[in-house]
């Protein structure tokens, strides 16, 4: 059964955004939305409020680091940095500016699948914390909205 927790990936690769996407789903995370840029990916962030966020550092209009601090301003949704910067500086740097984990490039889109799921698992975000009541009535089903 798929879940609906919204992920957001930010990611300048559109290849790589297309598969974390698809392997998420795989995985029952449905909802997943995805942003190439630091301004869109703060677009999106504010529209869905997600419940965790995929983030590159290198991004063509900025880097990933200012954008993971601007949403710990009012979010402590999960950040798990996604870069090929592999140096212990930038992982360091990731995780003592609210990132909650780094994963570095080239990686096994599974693997990252999983911690998302961990994280999301540890954050507590569950089903039905999401929604607390879908009323049916036919042909229409009826969820409470979304609060941002």
């Amino acid at each position: 059964m798929a879940s609906h927790k919204w992920v957001l990936i930010i990611d300048d690769e559109d290849d790589l955004a297309r598969l974390m996407k698809t392997v998420l789903h795989k995985e029952g995370i449905a909802d997943v939305v995805t942003a190439g840029t630091v301004a869109e990916g703060w677009d999106k962030f504010q529209e869905y409020n997600p419940e965790l966020i995929l983030l590159d550092i290198m991004l063509p209009d900025g880097e990933g680091y200012d954008l993971c601090r601007k949403i710990r301003e009012t979010s402590n949704a999960p950040i798990l940095f996604m870069s090929a910067k592999d140096e212990e500086i930038n992982k360091l740097l990731g995780l003592a500016i609210g990132g909650d984990d780094y994963i570095t490039k080239p990686f096994s889109p599974k693997e990252v699948a999983y911690r998302v799921k961990a994280q999301l698992r540890r954050a507590g975000f569950t089903e039905e914390k999401r929604f607390r009541k879908v009323c049916k009535l036919a042909p229409l089903s009826l969820a409470p909205m979304r609060q941002n």
